[in-house]
Formats: C-alpha cells, sequence, structure tokens
C-alpha cells in the first residue's frame, strides 16, 4: 500500500491524530496547516486524496478547492479527489462542498477506525473507477469508446460476488432491450439500455460478500449498505464520460413510480425513462431467479406482481409490455 494521503488543518492535533492513524493503517501521509502551503505542495508532488479542512485562516476549505480546481484546468491535471474536514453540521456548507467536487465530508473529531475504513473505501472507489476508465479507453473496437466484452465481463464479475444471481445482469439487459424495442426505441438506443442494464449492479463491488450473500435477515446497518449500491455504481461509471448516460441505469433502477424508492426518492416522469425500464426487468428478473430461501417463483404469480405494481412500483406503460412478454412465454421459458 503505498496511496499518499495529504492532510490540510490549521490544527496541530488534528494533524498529529490523522498523521498517526493514517501511517498506521500503511498510507503515505503528509500534513499541511495552510491551503498555501497545500497549492506549494501540489505543485510539485502527486496526491492519491486530500482531507481538507473547512475552516482555516487566511485561505479557508472552499477557496483551497477553488484554487486547486483552476490550477489542475490551467495544467490539465487530473483532479485531486477532496475530502472536507468539518467540526460543524451545516448542510449549507456541506451542499456548496459538494457543488465545489468534494466527494465526501467527515465530521470532528473522528474515530481512528472510522477515519480508516472511510478512506480506505474512498481509495479503492477511486481506484475502481480509474483502472475501469483505463480499460473502457484501451477497449474501443466494438461500440466506439466501450467494449462490449469488457462490459460483459465486469457484469459477470459482479453476478459472481452472489452466489444466488448467476447471470442475472446478463439477463436483465435482455429484458430491458427488448421492453424499449416494443416500446419503440431505435436500435441505437436499445444497445444504450442493454449497456445500462448489464452495468445496473456494478455498485455491488463495493458491497461486502459477506452481506450480499448472508442467508439470514439482514440488519438494519446491512441493509442501508446494500441500499448504497446505486450511488456506489453511480460514482463508478460517471468516469465514463464517454457514455454518459450509463450513470441512468446504476443509480436510479431501485427508484419506485409512486416516489418511494431509493436513493433520490424520485416519482413518475421524473425518473429517467431507461431507469423505469430496468427497474421492471430487474424486478421480474429477481422473481424469476433462484434464491437461498426459495425456488423460482410461478409464472402466474410473478404476472400477479407485476399487475399489482403498475402505477406504484412500476410505470404502467413498461409494465404492461413486461405483462405482454409474460403472456407470450407460453412455456415460461423467461426464467433463469
Amino acid at each position: 500500500m503505498d496511496e499518499r494521503v495529504v492532510v490540510v488543518d490549521d490544527d496541530a492535533v488534528i494533524l498529529k491524530q490523522a498523521n498517526l492513524i493514517l501511517s498506521e493503517a500503511g498510507f503515505k501521509v503528509t500534513c499541511l496547516k495552510s491551503g498555501r502551503l497545500l497549492m506549494d505542495y501540489i505543485k510539485v508532488n502527486k496526491a492519491d486524496l486530500l482531507l481538507l479542512d473547512i475552516r482555516m485562516p487566511d485561505m479557508d476549505g472552499f477557496e483551497t478547492i477553488c484554487a486547486l480546481r483552476e490550477w489542475e484546468r490551467e495544467e490539465q491535471r487530473d483532479a485531486v479527489p477532496v475530502i472536507f474536514l468539518t467540526a460543524n453540521e451545516d448542510s449549507d456548507s456541506e451542499a456548496k462542498g459538494l457543488s465545489l467536487g468534494a466527494l465526501d465530508f467527515i465530521r470532528k473529531p473522528f474515530s481512528s477506525e472510522a477515519l480508516k475504513i472511510r478512506i480506505r473505501n474512498l481509495i479503492d472507489l477511486i481506484s475502481l473507477q480509474r483502472d475501469l476508465h483505463r480499460e473502457v479507453t484501451k477497449k474501443t473496437a466494438e461500440l466506439e469508446s466501450l467494449s462490449l466484452h469488457v462490459v460483459l465481463t465486469l457484469a459477470k464479475t459482479i453476478d459472481a460476488k452472489d452466489a444466488y444471481t448467476n447471470g442475472h445482469s446478463e439477463r436483465v439487459a435482455v429484458y430491458s432491450k427488448e421492453i424499449a424495442r416494443r416500446y419503440g426505441y431505435d436500435e441505437e438506443r436499445q444497445e444504450e439500455i442493454y449497456i445500462m442494464g448489464l452495468l445496473h449492479d456494478v455498485g455491488k463491488i463495493g458491497v461486502p460478500d459477506s452481506i450480499i450473500n448472508k442467508q439470514g435477515k439482514l440488519t438494519d446497518e446491512e441493509y442501508g449498505r446494500i441500499k448504497q449500491h446505486p450511488m456506489m455504481g453511480a460514482e463508478i461509471l460517471t468516469t465514463i464520460s464517454e457514455m454518459p448516460k450509463l450513470v441512468t441505469g446504476a443509480r436510479w433502477h431501485h427508484e419506485r413510480y409512486d416516489g418511494r424508492g431509493y436513493p433520490d426518492g424520485l416519482k413518475g416522469e421524473d425518473i429517467p425513462e431507461e431507469a423505469r425500464i430496468i427497474a421492471v426487468a430487474d424486478a421480474y428478473d429477481a422473481m424469476t431467479s433462484h434464491r437461498s430461501y426459495r425456488d423460482i417463483i410461478p409464472q402466474d404469480h410473478v404476472k400477479s406482481e407485476i399487475e399489482k405494481g403498475m402505477g406504484t412500483q412500476f410505470d404502467e406503460k413498461f409494465a404492461r409490455i413486461m405483462l405482454g412478454m409474460i403472456a407470450e412465454d407460453t412455456e415460461y421459458k423467461m426464467h433463469e
């Protein structure tokens, strides 16, 4: 482990604490007392992550991140991921920090274990984003900048985390593409939604296998980790600038038409159309796949559940297309 973490804070006690905790965790740590020292440092040194205090004299955290981003643009440098350190619960400050490009906030005072885990998780996520982007950039032959083979391989890797969802991502992609075709999407948009379907669960890469494969009831904390996968997936796919709509399927496939879904509680037509299609396909495959606690659900029951969810869980027009596909599947072959 040789990730370089820079901590900027005018409080010597915080610097000493962060240096001790992160050094013990194996990170290379540099501690600086001001934003101006950071700007001098970053011009001749690399950093994998920056922990930046908001309230500092002379040049506060917001001014510092603005100066940093401006310099990075001028020098055509990759943006250093920034996490703000803050001692208050000011939602306005948090919103401003996120709008300026911060990844997250860490409250002070912080516990050693919490800090280590948060930093490790964020650096792993950033590394995954960069690896995926490098792979995407390298494999450009089949779909301009995104190789279908790479996406299929990634989808299989995602599904392999769950012993009971073998082939889930590809089936969701196939169902989504067929719904889109019947709704009237042209071939290009059908291919787009197929790729979205393949990568809709990419955020599960960041969820521990022990939670995904737990056979008993999940605790509230474990369920909370599961519910983070749409946001984590969106963060991963945001780096693929060549196909910005990939984020759509990953972030919003668990939204509900009645607004009671997650992560953003979007409602009705506010949910992107592709995400509404993937939501129906995802729910259908969940019901028609084996689980540790049940077999494949009978087709008439699946049909009933889709009907029951029209207008609440699902957009009615896409649910009706799915029902048409079920009606045509007279031998019930459309399952895992």
